[in-house]
């Protein structure tokens, strides 16, 4: 008798190592997987390589290539069918701002929050993307400098932008990536008043305190190397707000490595991004659409109520795993990462 993994498939002799598979594997119903046979991967590039690689399985790649969407990987009913989500998943690119000198753009419209929070029906918490472009500083022109930084909320809408005084001197603009020259950045905004404007935003009208404990109003934060991009603003925001691309679970390499910002967005919503010069606005964007396509997925909830499936096995006796059926020991296990489809529920715990 083999003991056959429900999520992966993979068999074993004894059941003991289906035990031991499934505690490291970490199981659940948020993993990406395929749309035909319901094998679970770790990432969605794992998928791909399931029904398109070069040991591609013959029966899901061939019904992948007549009814699956090669951007959501979701497998549709029909062809008919398909070219009709198509159609609504394959986005246009935004159109970028450009480098023209500016003024700071500061939009009214989010800084009391009442018309963001009420268009989300009180569920979960409202996202921001952040993206930054660094010049160099230092004699060799290495340490990253905020120089220009952009904010748009969910729908897109452009909520803060402007150009960054770095408090050392620039040593390379690094011009032919981020347009930047001294011109730019001789009026710019303080890099303090910048902090100022963004912490007003992202913390919503919350407290300090509070924001720290468990986020109360404030805004998820996403951004690709969002990490980065703050310390090079000098700031700081709670983990458990930040939604990164960069680190992902889903949407990083099979070797865990983080894909570039361009080729997930090629990837998963089918428009090329950073050509030429690399325009925030355009990456903000990119950014959001990810985040949302990611929270979007449509997954069950996971062991609500079930004392077992929150704690999963490490509070269970050997002698009782034993004892249960494949089908139970996925049930009792659970992600090692926060699934972002979570976030739309409002009573859910954050999480990074």
């Amino acid at each position: 008798m083999r003991h056959k993994c429900p999520a992966c498939y993979k068999q074993f002799k004894r059941k003991l190592h289906l035990i031991e598979h499934m505690k490291i594997s970490y199981h659940s119903v948020h993993q990406p997987r395929c749309g035909v046979c319901q094998k679970h991967c770790k990432s969605f590039e794992s998928v791909r390589e399931h029904i398109s690689g070069p040991l591609a399985k013959s029966n899901c790649s061939k019904i992948f290539l007549n009814q699956g969407c090669n951007l959501c990987l979701k497998v549709l009913d029909s062809p008919a069918a398909l070219n009709e989500h198509k159609q609504k998943c394959c986005l246009n690119a935004p159109v970028p701002l450009g480098t023209k000198i500016v003024p700071c753009i500061e939009s009214h419209v989010i800084m009391s929050g009442s018309i963001m929070d009420a268009k989300h029906n009180g569920k979960g918490h409202r996202a921001i993307a952040m993206d930054c472009e660094m010049v160099g500083g230092g004699s060799d022109g290495s340490i990253d400098l905020c120089a220009r930084v952009c904010l748009v909320d969910e729908d897109e809408n452009l909520i803060f932008h402007t150009y960054v005084r770095p408090q050392i001197p620039v040593s390379n603009y690094r011009y032919e990536v981020n347009g930047v020259t001294e011109d730019h950045l001789r009026d710019a905004m303080p890099l303090n008043e910048v902090q100022d404007k963004i912490l007003k935003i992202l913390h919503n009208g919350e407290s300090v305190g509070r924001i720290r404990l468990d986020g109360g109003k404030g805004r998820l934060l996403v951004g690709h190397g969002i990490q980065h991009d703050l310390d090079c603003l000098r700031m700081k925001y709670p983990g458990q707000l930040l939604r990164d691309t960069a680190k992902y679970r889903p949407l990083v390499k099979t070797n865990l490595l983080s894909h570039s910002l361009k080729h997930l967005t090629k990837t998963y919503l089918g428009y090329d991004i950073q050509s030429g010069i690399h325009d925030p606005y355009e990456d903000c964007i990119s950014v959001m659409r990810l985040y949302k396509r990611m929270r979007g997925q449509d997954h069950q909830v996971e062991g609500l109520g079930n004392e077992k499936a929150n704690s999963g096995f490490d509070s269970i006796r050997s002698t009782e795993l034993e004892k249960l059926t494949p089908d139970e020991l996925y049930e009792i296990s659970i992600s090692d990462y926060k699934c972002w489809c979570l976030d739309l529920s409002k009573e859910c715990s954050l999480g990074s």
